[in-house]
């Protein structure tokens, strides 16, 4: 019997797909599914990405055929022709994207020969499947951007040296994902790197069919943009490397010299770029050092969060700050053992040579479980409880662990319900600032 998923920390396939059609300006998707399933995607999107928002057609904004008992009958084609041309009457935009749902997958409508009806319109409109027996909102994302790779990427394109394309951040299901690619894209910068983020800040659609000309694709993923980028390689020939999201200056200058080796650019590049912000950096931590050491702000650290946040938060806290990351438990539905195979080294060869307990569960509840076996409680009422100097760094699930046993809660990873996010980042240089101050307040808010 396979493993249940206790308040699951995503949605499905369609719902990723949404997230990052929400991020591109001026993309309208076509939902070719049953009624509600665009409201609860979007609202459940919502108020876990820290209040994302509904952006250009989004929230009660999507266009939907909202299939019903007469058209699984019959078949959903003509309904969704019926919507894509009234779509396109009454929704501006620049690029339409029909997604199904779970339904239309089961009774076998031909969305993509529908869709090839309109191959001459003025603006692409092209097909995705995204029903949730595909896969979850995490896998939504590659889908949609392998599709964009297959159909909306021309082909031959030039290649631009120097040029690359930032794949593994899925807006929405990543809190700071807006930040963190304008983090990414500005140290890519110092070291004469242009980086096409695809959405974000000041990205438009013509920057994703201008994709197919980057000299590389970096992947800040383990797990995710993995499965696009060799989807880029396939069609237009584009290598790619898979870094992890950095998170700190160690993982910085760790990043910078792997997209700096893959493009043939010097080391002594890199060290140059990075030295005025090195100094900046320690500028900012020398002034949390007086506090930390006066009033002992160690903490141990427990890290709960999808695959691609909890390795280098855990790295981070434990080599730069000086914590002790005893445990980290990663909640995403890993299948591939060479996948977690690459997530386990993650956490090993730290500085500090302390490393957590590393564990991989969809339960939430099974936290509460290997906090009582890390942690034993002391029934010695002589002395004080050596294990009740804790941090959780997870998600909103984590408030009911978080209050039961008194320790300080920060929300990074989805869902964050108790928080506004607009452009704060964690990655990179200036993300690891915030990061810490984040850290701290939390230590310290009841001061």
């Amino acid at each position: 019997m396979s493993k249940f998923v206790d308040r699951p920390r995503y949605s499905c396939a369609m719902g990723g797909a949404l997230g990052v059609l929400r991020a591109i300006n001026r993309a309208i998707p076509i939902l070719h599914t049953s009624a509600g399933c665009g409201s609860n995607l979007f609202g459940g999107m919502n108020n876990g990405s820290a209040y994302i928002g509904g952006g250009y057609c989004g929230g009660l904004a999507l266009p939907s055929t909202n299939v019903i008992e007469r058209d699984i009958v019959f078949g959903g084609d003509e309904h969704l022709r019926e919507q894509i041309k009234t779509t396109l009457e009454v929704m501006d935009g620049d690029l339409y994207v029909v997604l199904t749902g779970c339904m239309v997958e089961m009774i076998g409508d031909d969305v993509d020969a529908v869709c090839s009806e309109y191959a001459d319109a003025d603006v692409p409109l092209i097909a995705v499947h995204t029903p949730s027996f595909q896969g979850d909102s995490l896998d939504g994302y590659d889908t949609l951007l392998s599709a964009f790779a297959k159909k909306l990427v021309p082909r031959g394109q030039e290649t631009i040296p120097a040029t690359v394309n930032i794949l593994g951040i899925i807006p929405g299901q990543d809190v700071f994902w807006e930040g963190n690619l304008k983090e990414l894209k500005r140290l890519l910068a110092l070291i004469g790197v242009r980086a096409n983020t695809l959405f974000g800040e000041g990205e438009t659609i013509a920057d994703i069919r201008r994709s197919g000309s980057a000299a590389l694709n970096v992947v800040v993923s383990d797990t995710y943009g993995v499965r696009t980028a060799q989807e880029y390689e396939e069609l237009h020939g584009i290598p790619f490397i898979t870094t992890g999201l950095p998170i700190g200056i160690t993982d910085t200058e760790t990043f910078l010299c792997a997209v700096a080796a893959a493009l043939g650019i010097a080391p002594e590049v890199v060290t140059q770029a990075l030295a005025p912000e090195r100094r900046t950096y320690y500028a900012y931590i020398e002034r949390l050092a007086d506090l930390y050491n006066d009033v002992d702000l160690q903490r141990y650290a427990i890290i709960v969060g999808d695959a691609n946040y909890v390795p280098p938060i855990s790295k981070f806290v434990a080599d730069e700050l000086g914590w002790i990351p005893r445990l980290a438990v990663i909640t995403d539905q890993i299948k591939d053992d060479d996948v977690k195979d690459n997530l386990l080294a993650r956490f090993r060869d730290y500085e500090s040579a302390v490393a957590p307990d590393v564990r991989f569960n969809t339960d939430a509840s099974s936290i509460k479980h290997y906090i009582a076996e890390l942690f034993p409680q002391n029934h010695n009422d002589r002395y004080t409880d050596l294990y009740n100097q804790v941090v959780v760094i997870g998600s909103s699930i984590e408030r009911g662990i978080a209050d039961e046993y008194g320790y300080p809660l920060l929300t990074a990873t989805f869902p964050v319900t108790n928080r506004l996010v607009f452009g704060r980042a964690y990655a990179g240089l200036n993300g690891a600032l915030t990061l810490v101050e984040d850290l701290i307040s939390a230590v310290i808010s009841g001061r």
